[in-house]
């Protein structure tokens, strides 16, 4: 069956605390942020509308009943939205399987991303990549000067996941956070919890040698868990705003 935006769904994470923005919050969730008129986590599925994704499971935590209330009006036209909250943490991949199985949705692939960050990117250049039926799932990686804050993606000749490295000094790729995988990929998933993509999933199944392109993204990005980034929210969402037109 050809993967196409029709027949997958999309998953954010949105139970994060953030921290460092706390104090500018009050009493909202960090994904819920106001931001140019509306919680920063509506702009993201507001983008992807925008994809044609019509499917979006909001894996929430901490103060989920905000979440929840928001999109049970349905604000983003077109979009089915559910909330599966995770009551224990579960790790970046533990958190993504749980809303998954919870959800009892259906879908030939998941686009996977987080809900504080805006990572514009290309959705057909990562289903062009599961043309190849070998080609398990695609993250989206971005070049930065210095990956000391975050580690980076190694790749190897044919532009598939080689390895995580550590953080380092220096040029490289860092993942966006942002993935494509087959229901097939994901089911091979381990049971674990809490489960991490990064320190665990990713070594995995490159090990076990499936597949994962790595797809550099050149497009703006925006991350709203600082408060000097969350400050310059407003003004990304209003330079942008093509980027959530359907």
């Amino acid at each position: 069956m050809k993967i196409s935006s029709e027949n997958i769904s999309a998953v954010i994470l949105a139970g994060g605390f953030g921290t460092r923005i706390k104090h500018l919050l009050g009493d909202l969730p960090k994904p819920m942020a106001p931001v140019n008129g509306r919680p920063f986590l509506e702009w993201v599925v507001r983008w992807l509308a925008a994809q044609n994704i019509r499917r979006v499971v909001l894996s929430t935590g901490y103060l989920a009943e905000t979440i929840e209330k928001h999109f049970s009006s349905q604000p983003v036209a077109g979009v089915t939205v559910s909330c599966v909250p995770e009551t224990t943490p579960l790790g970046t991949a533990g958190g993504f399987l749980n809303a998954v199985q919870q959800s009892k949705v259906n879908s030939a692939a998941w686009f996977l991303l987080n809900g504080d960050t805006l990572a514009f990117a290309n959705l057909a250049d990562a289903l062009r990549e599961l043309e190849n039926e070998k080609t398990a799932g695609v993250i989206f990686g971005r070049e930065v000067p210095d990956t000391s804050r975050y580690g980076s993606l190694v790749s190897d000749a044919h532009g598939n996941l080689a390895c995580f490295a550590e953080k380092r000094p220096g040029q490289g790729v860092i993942s966006t956070g942002v993935y494509l995988f087959r229901d097939a990929l994901v089911k091979k998933f381990s049971e674990q919890r809490p489960l991490s993509l990064e320190a665990e999933v990713f070594p995995a199944l490159t090990t076990a040698g499936e597949s994962l392109k790595v797809l550099r993204i050149h497009a703006p990005f925006l991350d709203i868990g600082t408060p000097d980034t969350l400050r310059e929210a407003d003004f990304f969402i209003q330079q942008n705003i093509a980027q959530f037109q359907t």
